[in-house]
């Protein structure tokens, strides 16, 4: 993808992000009235679920969206390394080791729960002398847990593209990384779209997870809320919306994008 292609795409990005928080302020303010006229609304809880709305909503964009880009990014990186790693012949005794290195790290996190992944971090480094803020205790764990499981997305999408668009590039002189970088990974990207924006908007979710390791993100901040209140259904209902709108944005912005990478898809 180009330096252009990518700014549209962080473009889009942001633009239904923005129209998430847009939808979540117009639903919360302007649906006050049909929110107080269910069964089980009383006015106390239309006017907590009102005041809960905004700290919810600086949570994720504080903490929630930001680690949940940040880390997907990290993954990416990670994944194309282990894919290519795992899809390039091996041809030596190194890179047999590397090979055996990279199953072992995938098996073990798609053999563990994130949630006990966190926990090692965060709490059983300190034990051996590291001690890490949550921040990066999350960004850690989550970069390492996305990064294991997109390698397999990535790795499937190169293997799809057919084994005569890499005879095509060598018949004109391309050396491997060139046929790659310019034939196959385009024709791949297309292919790894849905499911890496399914991961991402399944990351976004998971991200309620860093309130095990103090961070006050979006779960954490309605915890917070109810714990107060001593009232969980309308909180935690108000949550689950909010987190909705946000996966919505994202789903209309992955159909813009799978949409304009159809052009790199062999016919």
């Amino acid at each position: 993808m180009s330096a252009t292609s990518a700014n549209r795409y962080r473009a889009w990005i942001l633009a239904a992000l923005a129209v998430a928080v847009l939808a979540a302020g117009v639903f919360i303010i302007g649906w006050r009235e049909l929110i107080g006229s269910l069964p089980f609304m009383s006015e106390a809880r239309v006017t907590l679920v009102s005041n809960a709305f905004r700290p919810m909503l600086i949570a994720a964009v504080l903490y929630s969206i930001p680690l949940a880009v940040v880390a997907f990014i990290i993954g990416l990186i990670i994944a194309l390394l282990v894919a290519l790693v795992r899809v390039v012949p091996a041809t030596g005794i190194a890179h047999r080791l590397l090979l055996a290195v990279v199953h072992a790290y995938v098996s073990a996190i798609r053999g563990t729960p994130m949630l006990v992944q966190l926990m090692i971090v965060f709490y059983g480094l300190p034990a051996v002398g590291i001690t890490l803020d949550p921040l990066p205790t999350a960004i850690i764990g989550f970069s390492l847990n996305v990064g294991a499981y997109a390698s397999e997305t990535v790795r499937a999408a190169i293997l799809s593209v057919p084994r005569g668009q890499w005879e095509a590039g060598f018949t004109i002189g391309m050396t491997y990384l060139q046929t790659f970088r310019r034939i196959i990974l385009p024709q791949a990207l297309r292919v790894s779209v849905p499911p890496l924006s399914n991961s991402f908007i399944g990351l976004f979710k998971e991200t309620s997870l860093a309130s095990t390791v103090t961070i006050t993100e979006l779960f954490r901040a309605a915890q917070q809320i109810a714990n107060a209140s001593y009232d969980f259904l309308p909180v935690y209902i108000e949550a689950a919306l909010v987190y909705w709108i946000f996966c919505f944005g994202l789903s209309l912005a992955q159909s813009r994008l799978e949409r304009r990478l159809d052009r790199y898809i062999a016919k």
